[in-house]
């Protein structure tokens, strides 16, 4: 938060976007820096935006929302009709109010449905693609978001039930499945977390969209506006390095190429030598894994 806001600089006010809103913590320190300050928060999740909303209701008309993915920035900066912004900032990644809760099925914490969606009014559930998709293509979706290098194995122990009627339609029946699958492991974590992170990826499209927010965004912002990423794993963060060093105009063409074909151009420039992480004692009260930011600024 605090390292976000040194970036961000609210306090100098302008127009901002919170490109996911959540239940709103990162708006609501914007818009406390400044009574100049506006905020148009984006988010999917229809929960988060009505909690959002009632929390950041006392700042009036200071605060626009957005029902949206976050690859969703441009039509929404266009519909608030406020300008350029001058500062962006995107938190990725699942919600603790969308892990905590039972109902939507991202936690093996809890039984429940694999619902797995952060957009409940559309697209296809967990389930859905656990019942529809063959063996190889739930082992790509595995071991390509997850990293989990049992994933083979987890694709078939999958389809194979499916075949005998007994399809996988709930988060213990996943989690069970998977722990039974790789058996013993030297890791501290459940053996089926890189498998919900898989799915959940893969079910609302996580990573495929975030390589063209950034462009937007990049698109969006005054001349010397911030854009700030917070990533949560290593897949985000690699896509988000990778398109930061393309927008700062670092070619990442094989040598021999006569000519860039990776488009990279000279539009921004990156903040911090290398991503930010957040303090011991914000680390300590989150009680979460270290969640990097790399920020960068728009050239003239």
């Amino acid at each position: 938060m605090n390292e976000c806001m040194e970036f961000l600089k609210p306090q100098l006010g302008g127009f901002f976007v919170d490109a996911t809103l959540g239940l709103g913590g990162h708006s609501q320190a914007m818009l406390e820096a400044s009574d100049s300050t506006t905020v148009l928060g984006i988010d999917q999740d229809s929960d988060a935006l009505a909690i959002a909303r009632e929390r950041l209701s006392r700042f009036g008309n200071r605060i626009m929302t957005f029902h949206s993915n976050f690859s969703g920035v441009r039509a929404a900066v266009t519909q608030a009709g406020t300008g350029k912004p001058v500062g962006i900032l995107a938190d990725l990644g699942v919600s603790s109010m969308q892990l905590d809760d039972a109902t939507r099925g991202f936690s093996f914490r809890v039984d429940a449905p694999l619902d797995m969606r952060m957009d409940q009014q559309t697209g296809l559930t967990a389930a859905d693609l656990l019942a529809t998709l063959g063996r190889d293509e739930l082992a790509d979706i595995i071991y390509k978001y997850g990293e989990e290098r049992a994933s083979r194995k987890i694709a078939r122990w999958i389809v194979e039930n499916r075949e005998r009627g007994e399809p996988v339609e709930t988060t213990q029946q996943l989690a069970d499945l998977v722990r039974r699958a790789v058996k013993k492991s030297k890791e501290k974590i459940h053996p089926a977390t890189r498998t919900f992170q898989a799915l959940r990826i893969a079910v609302n499209n996580e990573l495929g969209v975030l390589d063209s927010f950034i462009d937007d965004s990049v698109d969006l912002l005054k001349t010397s506006g911030v854009l700030a990423i917070i990533t949560f794993h290593s897949l985000e963060d690699r896509i988000v390095k990778r398109a930061f060093q393309r927008q700062a105009g670092v070619c990442s063409c094989p040598p021999r190429m006569p000519q860039c074909m990776c488009g990279a151009a000279k539009r921004v420039e990156i903040l911090t030598r290398k991503p930010i992480v957040p303090t011991e004692a914000e680390q300590t009260e989150s009680l979460q894994k270290t969640r990097p930011i790399i920020p960068l600024r728009v050239r003239s």
